[in-house]
């Protein structure tokens, strides 16, 4: 019988712990590393199916905080009650959605990843749509010390994109979980401090 390459130490240690997703470990490190969420604070999470992040931030945010998710696919698994969920799609949806949250964020999480075609250039050119959408609701939607959390694929406009990131916030950090695969390109900017 063979095995699946894909169930490895992080994606057992999930299922051992009550998550959905290995990718859990990404966001935990970054929280150890930047404390990117804050009790009581309020979370937009972009492309949060199927629903690892929502279940750690609403850990971290606890009752009196709140995690929005928002996802092109349905969130199929029961949340915490702080936690609400949006299906839409980030590239057309109607940002009046998220209006009743305009007071702002104090984080702004974006794990999101296109339906990848196997062409490198496609894949990244995509993936740098969903990231430019995520920096733009932030413009809107981030309190100006609130953290912006994205994941990027590196590749042709990476660098363009990490320019304009360093326009838009304080201070910016690259930083590659240790749970990442090793054939991934990913790597999350951390963006803190919005420049007035």
């Amino acid at each position: 019988m063979k095995s699946n390459q894909w169930d490895d130490y992080y994606a057992q240690k999930a299922r051992k712990e009550g998550y959905l997703a290995r990718s859990v470990y990404k966001l935990e490190e970054i929280q150890k590393k930047c404390s990117v969420v804050k009790r009581g604070g309020k979370v937009l999470d972009l492309g949060c199916c199927p629903g690892a992040w929502l279940q750690f931030t609403s850990k971290v945010v606890g009752k009196t905080g709140l995690v929005v998710g928002v996802d092109i696919a349905p969130l199929k698994h029961s949340m915490p009650k702080n936690v609400r969920f949006i299906q839409a799609d980030v590239l057309s949806m109607d940002e009046g959605v998220l209006d009743e949250f305009a007071n702002g964020f104090d984080t702004i999480l974006s794990d999101m990843a296109p339906q990848t075609s196997g062409n490198k250039f496609v894949d990244t050119q995509r993936s740098l749509r969903l990231c430019e959408a995520a920096l733009n609701l932030s413009a809107r939607y981030l309190k100006p010390k609130g953290a912006f959390v994205c994941k990027v694929f590196q590749g042709d406009g990476f660098e363009e994109f990490l320019e304009i990131s360093k326009k838009r916030f304080e201070k910016i950090k690259l930083l590659r979980p240790k749970c990442t695969r090793k054939a991934s390109k990913e790597i999350y900017v951390i963006g803190l401090k919005i420049v007035d």
